[in-house]
């Protein structure tokens, strides 16, 4: 689990030390207090933007020299204590540093040590946007079983973002380096298509074996952009050249996946979807389906033969719960092994968990332990 928790220059927190951690930690306050931002800061701790998706530029507070820094000790079985940290220069203020045991490293070398996932308000909505916003959520969960699908993904982007550029020159692009741009994008793009492809396979059998619960049970699919072998897909990028080129983008490919979601199961709490897409479904029904599929994979990788220190991040989870499903919700947490972070604006919720819990009060980018 992660303690000792350092933040300087974040968003609103100057200073801030969060030590003393648990399995259950309640971070408590009224909105705008700093809550989310501590969660973010901890997301920062993995690759990626972040639970915000943010920008560098908007993470230093508006009172401080543009830099900031997030560490924490990431305590190991009985080993001695990984120091991790990230963070920005004020002289360097678009350049993300990372740091392992003091020295600098990529930011993919964090997925190393422990696999972080959240949940936030923001995320109800992940089965009504575009298929990029599921696509980013599949990712972080194949992240947390595949360390390496991170520098994949990096390799997959890169490819792509060159190859447009390619087909939208003005010019006619030389055949024999969009072969060799092709083919890196079709090694990484065949590498990230196939564990995703896996890894939805093994929460569907998860979500399918999983005993009657308050939570609607959704079923999962995969949907591919495009061919998932590596000669299959450098072939398909080959064969449409001139219509991407005409369209200035490559339109084959893993950027292009999509997961399926539909209402699989009938909870407890009297989900009547069945069988319904689930941007149809209730807006209760859709964050259900959103919170069972986060257990599915909390309870995945308990499973699994590699195991990495867990963290799962969830903000005012509870709040829009009601008590049958939040009782259910802390069982299932207290049952497995992942470090949990919550955030509520008043204590009667996280009734049940309450002397159990690290709690903290969140004030004004302050943060105080209560208990």
């Amino acid at each position: 689990m992660l303690d000792r928790i350092l933040l300087s220059r974040f968003r609103n927190h100057r200073e801030t030390a969060v030590e003393g951690t648990a399995q259950f930690n309640l971070l408590v306050g009224e909105n705008g207090a700093g809550k989310t931002n501590v969660l973010e800061a901890i997301s920062l701790l993995s690759p990626g933007r972040g639970l915000r998706r943010a920008g560098l530029a908007e993470m230093p507070g508006q009172d401080f020299d543009g830099g900031f820094a997030v560490s924490a000790a990431l305590m190991v079985a009985e080993e001695e204590p990984v120091q991790l940290g990230t963070g920005v220069l004020a002289e360097r203020p678009g350049r993300r540093l990372v740091q392992i045991n003091g020295a600098e490293a990529p930011a993919v070398r964090l997925a190393e040590w422990m696999s972080i996932g959240w949940l936030t308000p923001a995320m109800d909505r992940l089965f009504v946007e575009g298929a990029g916003a599921r696509r980013r959520f599949l990712d972080r969960l194949v992240l947390a079983v595949r360390p390496d699908h991170a520098g994949n993904a990096t390799r997959l982007e890169n490819a792509l973002r060159e190859r447009n550029r390619l087909l939208s020159d003005d010019r006619p692009p030389d055949p024999r380096w969009l072969d060799a741009i092709e083919m890196q994008l079709a090694e990484a793009g065949s590498l990230v298509a196939a564990a995703r492809a896996d890894l939805i396979e093994r929460l569907e059998e998860t979500l399918s074996a999983l005993p009657d619960s308050p939570f609607a049970r959704p079923s999962l699919a995969y949907q591919p952009g495009g061919p998932i072998g590596a000669d299959a897909l450098a072939q398909a990028l080959r064969s449409g050249r001139s219509r991407e080129r005409a369209a200035q983008r490559t339109l084959t490919g893993p950027h292009r996946d999509e997961v399926l979601v539909t209402m699989a199961g009938k909870g407890s709490g009297g989900a009547s979807s069945r069988g319904q897409p689930a941007a149809e479904c209730s807006t209760g029904e859709q964050k259900a389906m959103l919170i069972a599929i986060t257990l599915a994979h909390s309870q995945l990788l308990e499973s699994g033969a590699e195991q990495r220190p867990r963290l799962l991040l969830l903000d005012e989870v509870a709040a829009h719960l009601d008590p049958l499903r939040r009782e259910a919700l802390f069982d299932r947490l207290r049952a497995g092994s992942a470090q949990v972070w919550l955030t509520g604006t008043e204590l009667a919720p996280f009734d049940a968990i309450a002397n159990e819990a690290a709690v903290w009060n969140v004030s004004a980018g302050a943060v105080y332990r209560l208990g």
